[in-house]
C-alpha cells in the first residue's frame, strides 16, 4: 500500500512538472507535418499569431559570396560576387557524380525539415529559359523525389501550380512546401547561377510525412482551394465593427477604443478623403495600444505596404485598392484592452474612415501581440559599404514581414545589398541573401522596374524615367526616384527564442546618398520588445 501511495505521489509530481513546461521547451508535438498540414498552415492567420506548436528554425542555402565570413573583414563581408559564373566561383556546396552525370549540390540538409521558399533567376536576362534540370533527393534516396526544368518546375508553368510557384520579374519563385523526415539534397545538372532555398529545420523526432508525388497528387483537392483563397483574400466581417469617421486637423490625433476583454482585431481598413495627394500616406501615422502597451507605431505608407502615395496591390495580409481603401488582415489579439489611434502629421486637414473588425480569441501561453515598427534615415551614404539595420528584437516571437521604401537620387541600380538575419545570438546569420531584389522575390533589379504582385511579395511602386535623348523622348527603365518593395511571410516565418536582428546591406553601383524607410511586422510574447518600439518625431522627414 505504501508503494502504491508513493507511486501515486510521484505521478502527481511528474504531471504537475509537465504542466509547468512552457510550449516548445522540451515538448514534442504529435502533429504530423505533411503537404496538407503545411498548406493549411499557409492560410491560417490565427496560427501566425501563436508561437509555433512544433519547434523549427528557419534557415537558408544560397549562393552568397563565401568570402563573407566575419563582419570585421570589411572587404570580404561586403563582397558582391554572390553567383557562380565560371570555374573560379564556388558559391555552392560541392560537385558530385550520379549515374555518370555531374550534379552541383546547392543544399544538403541532414535532419527533419521542409523547403518553404525557392528563388532562382534567369541566367540570361534576355532569354528566360534553361535546359538545366533540378533534382530534389529526400531521406537519402538514390532517385529524386522531385525533378524537372530548373525554372519550369518553380515558376508556375510546371508541376507546381500558380500561385504557389510563379514568374516574378525575371525569376522563378516557389512557396510550395516540400517536407522531409531525414534529409534533403538539391542538385542541378550544370553550374548554378544565383539561388536561394529557404527551409524549416525541425527538431529531431518531429513526425513528418516525406514528400512524394503520390501525396502531391492526393493533395490536389487541398491545393486548388488554398490557391484560390490566396488570390482572393477576404476581410473578416463576422465580429463586431468599430469605426472612426473623423476630420483630423493638422497635427491632430483621434482614437477609438476596442471592446474590453479577450479579443482580436481580425481586419482593419483605412481610407483617406485626400488619398490622391502623393505624399499623404507618409504623413498619417497609425498607432495601436494593447493591454496598456503600444505595439504599433508606423506611417500608413509602410503599415499597408503602399509606400509614398497610393500604389494599389493585393497580397494575402494587405490590400491597397484603387479607390484608396487600405486593408490589413493581420490577426492582432489582446487580453483586456485595445486602442487604435490615427495621427495627422500634415499641415492640412484629412478626412479618415477607419473600420476594425473585432472577433473572438482564446488567449493562452502561446498567444502573441502584433507589432509594427518604423525606421527611416536620410542620408544613407553608399560609400563605404555598410549594413542598414531594419530591426533588432529581444524576447520570444516570430518575424513575419516588412515593407521597404527607397529614394534613389541616380539612375544606377541600388539593390545589390544582401539581407543578413541573426537569430538567438548566433555568430553567423541564419539567412545570408544574394541581393535586395532577391529578398523581395525578383531579379535583375536595374532592369525590372515593373509593377508586380503576389500573395506574399510585391513591388507596388517603381520608377520609369523619361530621358531626353537628342531630339526625342525615350522611355528608359531605371531606378531613379522612389521604389517600394514588400514581403510578408507564411510558411517562411522566422521564430526566435531570445533575439532577432535583420540588416540589409547598402550596396549601390554609385557613390551617392539615399533615403531608406522600412516598416517591420512581427509577433511577440508578452515582454518582447524592439529598437523600433519608439521613434522620435524629429527623426521623421
Amino acid at each position: 500500500m505504501k508503494t502504491n501511495l508513493l507511486s501515486y505521489i510521484v505521478l502527481i509530481f511528474v504531471a504537475s512538472a509537465c504542466q509547468s513546461i512552457k510550449p516548445n521547451q522540451g515538448k514534442k508535438t504529435d502533429t504530423l507535418i505533411s503537404i496538407s498540414s503545411l498548406l493549411n498552415e499557409m492560410v491560417d492567420r490565427d496560427a501566425i499569431a501563436k508561437y509555433p506548436k512544433t519547434n523549427f528554425k528557419l534557415k537558408q542555402e544560397s549562393s552568397y559570396n563565401r568570402a563573407s565570413k566575419t563582419i570585421e573583414d570589411k572587404k570580404g563581408w561586403f563582397n558582391n560576387k554572390d553567383y557562380n559564373n565560371n570555374q573560379k566561383d564556388h558559391n555552392f556546396i560541392r560537385v558530385e557524380e550520379n549515374n555518370g552525370q555531374k550534379e552541383w549540390v546547392l543544399m544538403d540538409h541532414k535532419g527533419a525539415g521542409a523547403i518553404v521558399r525557392t528563388w532562382m533567376p534567369f541566367k540570361n536576362a534576355k532569354k528566360p529559359n534553361t535546359n538545366i534540370q533540378i533534382k530534389i533527393y529526400l531521406d537519402g534516396a538514390k532517385e529524386p523525389a522531385l525533378e524537372g526544368n530548373m525554372l519550369g518546375l518553380l515558376n508556375g508553368t510546371g508541376l507546381i501550380p500558380y500561385p504557389f510557384a510563379h514568374k516574378s520579374l525575371r525569376s522563378a519563385v516557389s512557396f510550395f512546401p516540400i517536407p522531409y523526415a531525414k534529409s534533403c539534397k538539391v542538385t542541378v545538372t550544370n553550374r548554378p547561377f544565383f539561388y536561394q532555398f529557404t527551409y524549416r529545420e525541425y527538431d529531431e523526432g518531429t513526425p513528418i510525412k516525406t514528400f512524394t508525388i503520390e501525396d502531391f497528387n492526393q493533395a490536389k483537392s487541398k491545393i486548388e482551394p488554398v490557391g484560390k483563397l490566396l488570390l482572393s483574400p477576404k476581410n473578416d466581417t463576422e465580429g463586431k465593427d468599430v469605426t472612426l469617421f473623423e476630420t483630423l486637423k493638422a497635427n491632430e490625433e483621434k482614437s477609438v477604443e476596442l471592446p474590453k476583454g479577450v479579443a482580436a482585431i481580425r481586419a482593419l481598413s483605412l481610407k483617406l478623403g485626400s488619398y490622391q495627394d502623393s505624399t499623404i500616406t507618409r504623413d498619417v501615422i497609425i498607432k495601436i495600444n494593447f493591454d496598456d502597451k503600444q505595439t504599433v507605431w508606423c506611417p500608413i505608407s509602410e503599415f499597408f505596404g503602399t509606400g509614398v502615395g497610393l500604389n494599389p496591390f493585393q497580397g494575402w495580409y494587405r490590400t491597397v485598392a484603387k479607390d484608396g481603401t487600405m486593408s490589413s488582415r493581420w490577426v492582432m489579439p489582446y487580453q483586456k484592452t485595445g486602442t487604435i489611434s490615427i495621427m495627422n502629421r500634415s499641415k492640412k486637414p484629412i478626412e479618415i474612415e477607419l473600420n476594425a473588425n473585432i472577433g473572438d480569441w482564446k488567449w493562452d501561453s502561446s498567444s502573441m501581440y502584433f507589432h509594427a515598427g518604423y525606421h527611416q534615415q536620410y542620408p544613407v551614404s553608399t560609400r563605404p559599404y555598410s549594413d542598414w539595420n531594419y530591426i533588432e528584437i529581444s524576447g520570444k516571437g516570430v518575424y513575419v514581414g516588412d515593407a521597404l521604401t527607397i529614394m534613389n537620387p541616380v539612375e544606377k541600380w541600388w539593390g545589390e545589398g544582401d539581407e543578413k538575419i541573426w537569430v538567438d545570438g548566433e555568430d553567423f546569420p541564419s539567412i545570408f541573401g544574394t541581393g535586395t531584389e532577391d529578398y523581395y522575390g525578383y531579379s535583375w533589379g536595374g532592369m525590372s522596374t515593373d509593377f508586380y504582385e503576389h500573395p506574399f511579395h510585391a513591388q507596388p511602386r517603381s520608377h520609369i524615367y523619361n530621358k531626353l535623348n537628342r531630339k526625342k523622348i525615350v522611355f528608359e527603365k531605371n531606378t531613379k526616384g522612389f521604389s517600394t518593395e514588400t514581403r510578408t511571410r507564411a510558411l517562411d516565418i522566422m521564430p526566435f527564442n531570445s533575439s532577432l536582428k535583420l540588416d540589409m546591406e547598402v550596396w549601390h553601383w554609385k557613390d551617392c546618398e539615399m533615403e531608406f524607410a522600412v516598416g517591420t511586422y512581427w509577433y511577440g510574447l508578452p515582454g518582447a520588445m524592439s529598437n523600433r518600439d519608439t521613434i522620435s518625431m524629429k527623426d521623421l522627414k
